[in-house]
């Protein structure tokens, strides 16, 4: 049996591998598993955070795989969930990354937040703002107010390949 390319498999496999490319230099990683495993934990906290029309309208905007990694798992009942601060929103991109070694979660979700800035329309990032615009319980400072500050490298991994976690 000969093997067939099918045009739209490959080319969101094509778009996809560049999302994790994208995000991987954000990041500082050289572990693809590990990227993905990222992209899906900051995508799955951004989505449980927005109404069930504004997670569709993103996912729409997103490659046939990075949006099979958006929706696992998603029951849109009872959301958006109403947790509304920053150090809510981390942890949950914390918890999902546990066995990663050194994760710093905010360095993660602006990695996320950029590369989605690149690929999704400017009226969709609007309207997902809100969620970004999440309150420090510390500082009363919005992950917002935070972005024009380069939080460092995810740490964990360097470029040479030191300190990669579990994937």
């Amino acid at each position: 049996m000969t093997l067939v390319a099918v045009a739209p498999i490959e080319s969101t496999i094509h778009t996809t591998n560049t999302w994790l490319k994208e995000l991987a230099e954000e990041l500082g990683w050289e572990d693809r598993a590990r990227v993905y495993h990222a992209l899906g934990a900051v995508l799955h906290a951004l989505r449980d955070r927005l109404t069930v029309a504004e997670a569709a309208d993103l996912g729409a905007q997103l490659p046939l795989l990075v949006r099979g990694l958006y929706y696992e798992g998603w029951t849109p009942n009872g959301k958006p969930i109403k947790e509304r601060r920053k150090e809510e929103f981390l942890a949950h991109i914390a918890a999902a990354l546990r066995g990663h070694a050194e994760i710093y979660p905010e360095a993660v979700a602006w990695g996320v937040f950029k590369v989605l800035q690149k690929h999704v329309s400017p009226g969709e990032i609007s309207d997902v703002k809100h969620v970004s615009r999440l309150r420090s319980a510390r500082s009363g400072r919005s992950a917002q107010d935070i972005s024009s500050e380069k939080p460092g490298k995810a740490r964990g991994e360097g470029r040479s390949g030191a300190g990669k976690g579990r994937s």
